[in-house]
Formats: structure tokens, sequence, C-alpha cells
């Protein structure tokens, strides 16, 4: 198995030349912000916090909202049919019933939406991950069914789950500033989560985790395949260790953008004719021109959902954390259908199909 064969319908799309282009962009664009913050938190220290919202700012037009916003297009394209009036209206009400849901949640139990915006949040970026070894990098080491859910987990969850032990108090800012827009008292319910019995319960638990799929990474590689498991390797250090030297905020921003939204767009490029064929022969700007004017008009879609849950949260933003707090709880209400669309994506390319 190869990087060659993984992408069933996407493969026709670009090609074996497209996506070692995407798998260069990914690679280094991905780890270059990484590297560059670890080393300046670790010589200067963390920068004032009104700083370190600026990534998360900009994700609301760059790649953060954006990736997600050609969702409408992706199927089709990944099954090789035209984009029509029905393949648009499943999208359409997919969103517009389970994000209405999901919202409703928030409002009526902000604490428990919050929770699962979190869970939600480790699958989707563990998908991104296993996706992005599997096609982009060839990781023979992930052919079993079990070490893909694995890289599943400790991809997702390193985001979501070293700042909770390496961030306590900054972790527990952002979920009681979210959950504070709806019920201020209902963050209460998230304490214990912030314990240090439970952050060391968890550190433990997900050490373990992340130390077996590398472990059965490294036997199921073999000494032929081991250049993806040190790809692998290499990403899986490099983000435990920047999620925890680099302060949260600015680490989920910069993370967001750059590493995730990144190859979720070279993913969609990769199934889109025009610019899968644009990278297949190395017109990397004209393929992001494609995808930005194919993302234009439901990113501002999601930036209408945005005024909306502003204007209707109970608690009046007053800050710039409160008006970042809403955009977070949009990107949740959004990630959820989100999630599914990418899942199907996934059946549609056979990703968990070894």
């Amino acid at each position: 198995m190869t990087g060659d064969t993984i992408p069933r319908s996407g493969a026709t799309r670009a090609g074996a030349a497209g996506r070692r282009r995407a798998a260069r962009l990914s690679l280094g664009f991905g780890l270059l912000p990484i590297v560059v913050a670890i080393c300046i938190t670790a010589v200067a220290g963390s920068p004032p916090l009104a700083y370190q919202y600026v990534p998360l700012a900009l994700s609301v037009v760059v790649l953060g909202l954006p990736h997600g916003a050609v969702d409408h297009l992706v199927l089709p394209r990944a099954r090789g049919d035209p984009v029509t009036a029905r393949s648009l209206a499943f999208v359409g009400l997919l969103y517009l019933l389970v994000g209405t849901a999901y919202a409703v949640v928030w409002f009526l139990a902000p604490a428990a939406a919050f929770v699962l915006f979190i869970f939600v949040t480790v699958v989707h970026w563990g998908q991104g991950d296993v996706y992005a070894l599997l096609a982009l990098v060839g990781a023979e080491h992930l052919e079993a069914r079990l070490g893909r859910l694995l890289a599943l987990v400790v991809r997702g969850g390193i985001p979501m789950l070293v700042p909770l032990f390496a961030f306590p108090a900054q972790y527990a800012f952002v979920a009681e500033t979210l959950v504070g827009l709806f019920d201020p008292d209902a963050a209460a319910a998230l304490e214990p989560a912030f314990t240090p019995p439970v952050r060391t319960a968890v550190a433990i638990g997900f050490g373990a985790a992340i130390a077996l799929a590398l472990l059965l990474g490294f036997v199921r590689s073999g000494p032929d395949g081991r250049g993806p498991w040190l790809v692998d390797l290499t990403e899986t250090i490099g983000l435990v260790a920047y999620f925890a030297v680099v302060p949260p905020i600015l680490a989920i921003g910069l993370y967001f953008c750059f590493w995730h939204a990144l190859r979720h767009s070279l993913r969609t490029m990769l199934v889109d004719p025009v610019a899968g064929a644009a990278l297949e022969r190395g017109g990397i700007g004209t393929a992001w021109r494609q995808f930005a004017r194919d993302a234009a008009p439901l990113t501002a879609g999601g930036l209408i959902v945005l005024v909306g849950i502003g204007i209707s949260v109970p608690r009046t933003p007053a800050s710039v954390a409160d008006v970042l707090a809403v955009y977070l709880v949009t990107m949740a209400v959004l990630t959820l259908p989100h999630v599914v669309v990418v899942t199907l994506l996934d059946r549609e390319q056979r990703i968990w199909s070894p």
C-alpha cells in the first residue's frame, strides 16, 4: 500500500505529482509555524494575550473558515460526478438541520455543548491527519484499521489534551468564556476536568496511547518502510512539544490555519479537476485561486452565521475574548455537519477500508 493508491477517485484527479506537491506544501507550511512558535516561546516566553488571538482571528478568512466552505463540492467531485441541485440541497439541508440542532444545544446546555465540541474536534482533526498520513505520506504502518484508529485518537487528541495538562488555567479560561456566553454558572460543571488528578490521569492515559501508536507503527513499518513512520514520529513528537510549550490560544490558532485547514484545503484541491490539474503541472497559484473562488460564497455564509450567533447569545460580547468565543461557537456549529461531509469523503476514498 502506498500513497498513490489511497484515494480511490481523488487519486485520478491530480495524480502522483499533484499529491507530492500537496505533501510538500502540507509538511513545509505546517511544520514551519510550529517550529518558529516553539523557538520564539522557548526564548522569549509567551507573547501578550492580545497577540495570541491574532492567528485565530485571521482564520476567519485565512484557511480556517474557508476550508469547510467547499463541502458542497467535494463529494460529487470525489465520485467524479457533476455538482447538481440535488447534491447542493443535500449539503445545505445537512448544515441547516445538524448545525441548527447543535446551536440549540449551546443555548440549552452549554457545558455539554463544549464537551461535545472537544470530542468532535478530536475526531475531525484526527481524520485530517489520518488522511494526510495515508494519501500524502504513504504510511504503510497504518495498513490495519487499528493503526488508523490509534492515529486518529493521537493526532486529534494532541491539540485538545496536551494543553489541558500543560496550560490548565488558560484552557479553563477558554471553556468559561465560551460557556459563559450562554450561562455563566454552567461553567462550574467543567471544573473537575481541570483538577490535578484528572489532568494527571489524562496525561498518563494519553501518553500511553501515543507510545502504543508509535510502537505499533514501528513494528508494522518494517525495516524497508521506516520513512513514512519517521514522518509520523517526527510530526507526533513535534506536535506534543508544540502544544506543551506554546500557549493554547496561540497554538490552536496557528495549528488550525496552517496545519489542519491547510491539509484539508489541499485534499479538496486534489479531487477538483481544475485545481488538481493545476497542482499536477505545478500551478500552485492557480490551484489556490480556484479554491478561493469555490470557497468565497459559503465563507460569506459562515460570516452571516457568525453575526447571527453573536446577536443571539444571551450575554452581549464585551471583549476581544468574548468575540472570539462567539467565533469558536460558530466554528463548533459549522464543524459538526462538516465532520459528516468529511466522514462521507473518507468513505468514498476508502480511508477506513484497508
